[in-house]
């Protein structure tokens, strides 16, 4: 089974976030720009849902009373604008609007303004810092389809970037294997083991005492378990690792390709040598760029993403 992925991965992001100027007040920004060369690597569907509920640029401000983005689907809550006006249907019909296009592009992942009533995941509002009823009526449908949620504001930390590509590059690959013997299950949970570790230690005991569980007993596996171990495994790559994690990993799975494979790399530091997370980013690059070349496994990222041209 080779550890590598070869299609562009399709990502959706919320247009204001694109560099369209759809915001309430005219306003937009392109935190794609921040991710330099890597931006060519993806197929962007950028949406809207306040643009598609047709209540255009400018606007009032719209606010997420009585209840979250569940409750508003349930009936329970409701959006208004600032002048006090109910904007129920138009949003409603907006955020279905975009979930469909969403799902025409067949999308990977979504990448969401956080603060936003309508995008928002862990927060609706952006004043004072208050959170506000999160999710958002648009975050609640893209939490409920399970899509795998990125923030944006993540775009724009080199390290933060990395490590949600890394693990989005590892689920859309997992997700796209028919995982119907052991011997399967196995071979990918040793290809992606040391980033589970780094994400969760607990977790991922759990999910290596299942396997080692079902391995031992020697008999027939039903579907079921190994659709809930893929489940399980695709779950914890959503949770993005710790920095501290990410410094001590990066060093001793550096050691490892050091020792084993003679791949060297300049200034790779240990993980209690302070520098910034630009530097740490460049130093992850530098060896998972080494280990590509030579077609070897590097734990940090161990799924290779070559998108065909």
């Amino acid at each position: 089974m080779e550890n590598l992925l070869n299609r562009k991965l399709r990502l959706g992001i919320a247009a204001c976030q694109f560099g369209s100027k759809v915001r309430y007040n005219g306003k937009g920004i392109d935190l794609t720009q921040s991710l330099g060369r890597d931006r060519g690597q993806f197929i962007w569907t950028p949406v809207c849902p306040e643009i598609m509920s047709g209540m255009g640029v400018p606007r009032p401000s719209i606010k997420l009373s009585g209840g979250n983005g569940f409750d508003f689907w349930n009936g329970k809550a409701n959006i208004k604008n600032k002048e006090g006006e109910n904007r129920n249907e138009m949003v409603r019909k907006g955020a279905i609007a975009c979930l469909e296009t969403l799902e025409r592009a067949n999308i990977d992942a979504y990448i969401f303004m956080e603060g936003s009533p309508s995008c928002g995941i862990y927060r609706t509002s952006l004043k004072n810092q208050r959170l506000g009823n999160p999710p958002g009526v648009f975050g609640a449908l893209l939490l409920e389809r399970n899509i795998f949620l990125i923030s944006s504001i993540d775009l724009q930390s080199p390290i933060r970037w990395w490590d949600w590509k890394r693990r989005l590059v590892a689920f859309v690959w997992i997700k796209e294997q028919n995982i119907n013997s052991i011997n399967i299950l196995k071979e990918i949970w040793d290809k992606v083991k040391y980033v589970l570790y780094e994400l969760h230690e607990e977790e991922a005991t759990k999910i290596r005492d299942q396997i080692r569980l079902i391995t031992n007993e020697n008999k027939d596996v039903p579907d079921e378990t190994f659709t809930f171990l893929k489940n399980t495994i695709l779950d914890l790559l959503r949770k993005p690792a710790e920095l501290e994690n990410i410094k001590k990993c990066l060093w001793t799975n550096y050691v490892n390709l050091k020792e084993k494979e003679n791949i060297e790399v300049k200034e790779i530091f240990e993980p209690h040598i302070l520098r910034n997370m630009t530097h740490i980013a460049q130093e992850l690059l530098g060896v998972e760029i080494e280990a590509r070349k030579k077609n070897i496994l590097f734990r940090s990222s161990p799924i290779n993403y070559k998108p065909d041209r």
